[in-house]
């Protein structure tokens, strides 16, 4: 668990510098400021669409991870040659692969990570966000009946997906705040 963990954060990690890099070669193309807000405005857009999401109450993410599956097709086969897992390294390797799974969570904080200043944030970003997931995916593998059972309550979904949304109004909101004053 903790090799393909492993794989999966350096999959992100990776996925944080490109986005993050491309951020900062954007802001060179408005003013710092301005590229900022937009790209603050933006990562409160797509945290509410997760919270959407989550709550069950709306597919835009959806549609999203679909898109990434074209990528994904490309890249899963490159998995299968370390399967059946037998080893760490074999598991590191699917962790790898695995980073890339189209998800409408990873896409949301992504974006978050083109606003995080440069290849190094992002990455970082990245990392944190992976680091986070990490206790909810190991306790998964371990008591991954009665947790997927408790997440899928719709009660459940609907208070996180809320939270979520809640937080992305507020980025709005500071964003929208500084445009204007």
């Amino acid at each position: 668990m903790l090799a393909y963990n492993g794989g999966r954060l350096i999959s992100y990690m990776v996925a944080g510098a490109l986005a993050g890099g491309v951020g900062a070669w954007a802001t060179h193309l408005v003013s710092v400021h301005h590229a900022q807000l937009g790209l603050q405005l933006l990562a409160g857009l797509f945290m509410i669409f997760l919270g959407l999401y989550l709550a069950g109450w709306q597919t835009v993410l959806g549609r999203l991870e679909r898109a990434g599956g074209v990528l994904w097709r490309r890249i899963e086969p490159l998995g299968r040659r370390w399967l059946p897992v037998r080893t760490p390294a074999q598991a590191l390797g699917i962790g790898l692969v695995w980073g890339w799974l189209p998800c409408g969570l990873v896409y949301s904080v992504l974006v978050w990570a083109i606003g995080a200043g440069g290849a190094p944030q992002g990455a970082l970003l990245m990392l944190s966000f992976g680091l986070g997931t990490l206790p909810a995916l190991l306790a998964m593998g371990t008591a991954a009946a009665a947790l997927a059972e408790f997440v899928r309550r719709p009660a459940v979904r609907r208070v996180t997906g809320s939270l979520v949304m809640l937080f992305g109004g507020y980025e709005i909101v500071l964003a929208a705040r500084m445009l204007v004053g």
